[in-house]
């Protein structure tokens, strides 16, 4: 469930999907080798991840970062419970995930929410999108996997400005009309703010109470986790983050990475938040991408670690 229907006092709890994997290295222009992916992904599923993006699709050409999709989905050994995600982008992209079919269970369809976005992004307009969507969705029904819908842009775009709320929750009900039965929002490039954040959930959980709704946020100036808290109050309880603050949009430059997954289960757990993870394997985590990535992260777990509360006598 993502609307937080809890009864008076009830310990509130989220579930959090570490894209990393995927949104975190699509954009490392050092070639990460395989085996390394491999054994951070098991590593983030020894700390207790349920939902990790695990791979992408998309043409080799466009980004050779993800072309070992296939190897890393082999390779990886992760405990029962976890569900592996792979992104879609079109028809001929399924067309090689059901290939490797039996190695995830969600799959991921996105649109943009403005035009000009998603014509630089995938080159197709949103309505040519929209139709492919609906049938890569009833393939990916057939198949019994789970059909999650991703629309991009969903709090502003860098090249047309604010994107009216109305035209996101349209292609989201579209989505769910089509049979997705989760809708993620994504800040791709950052634009959004709490109080807008707060007015959108509210209005989103209002209109789709049928299917589950993440929150994926990038914190490219600054308010990724004040915009996760804003969505955490008006009842989402569904998120999206990677490792180290990873990640950001292909287009256009300066889109930096998203929400440091350490940083908002840091943040949780001091609100008295329940995750799930063990959030020192977590941390653990996101230093091994750095070793491996051999440069500096950017979020503040990664040098402040946890927080030690020490008893205080009396």
């Amino acid at each position: 469930m993502t609307q937080d229907n809890r009864t008076p006092g009830e310990t509130r709890r989220v579930h959090i999907r570490e894209v990393g994997p995927r949104d975190g290295f699509q954009n490392e222009p050092e070639t990460i080798a395989t085996a390394d992916k491999i054994q951070l992904i098991n590593a983030l599923g020894q700390a207790g991840f349920t939902r990790i993006e695990v791979a992408s699709f998309v043409r080799s050409d466009v980004i050779p970062q993800l072309s070992d999709g296939v190897e890393v989905l082999r390779g990886i050994d992760l405990p029962g419970n976890v569900e592996r995600m792979v992104l879609i982008p079109n028809s001929k992209g399924l067309d090689n995930a059901l290939r490797v079919r039996d190695f995830f269970e969600d799959a991921a369809l996105f649109v943009s929410a403005s035009q000009t976005h998603n014509k630089k992004n995938i080159n197709r307009t949103i309505e040519e999108t929209m139709a492919d969507v609906k049938a890569m969705g009833k393939r990916i029904l057939a198949e019994g996997l789970k059909f999650c819908a991703v629309i991009a842009t969903s709090f502003g775009c860098p090249f047309e400005g604010k994107v009216p709320m109305k035209r996101v929750l349209d292609l989201a009900e579209e989505f769910a009309e089509a049979g997705a039965t989760e809708v993620g929002f994504g800040d791709t490039t950052g634009m959004a703010n709490p109080a807008y954040v707060s007015q959108f959930f509210t209005a989103a959980l209002e209109r789709l109470p049928q299917v589950d709704l993440t929150a994926h946020f990038h914190n490219t100036r600054g308010q990724g986790l004040a915009n996760a808290y804003a969505a955490l109050e008006a009842g989402c309880t569904s998120f999206e983050s990677s490792f180290g603050e990873l990640g950001g949009c292909p287009v256009p430059a300066g889109s930096t990475g998203n929400i440091a997954t350490e940083d908002l289960v840091n943040m949780f757990h001091e609100m008295g938040v329940e995750t799930g993870l063990d959030l020192e394997k977590v941390i653990e985590a996101a230093r091994e991408a750095q070793t491996i990535l051999g440069r500096r992260l950017t979020s503040h777990s990664i040098v402040a670690g946890p927080v030690l509360w020490t008893p205080v006598a009396h």
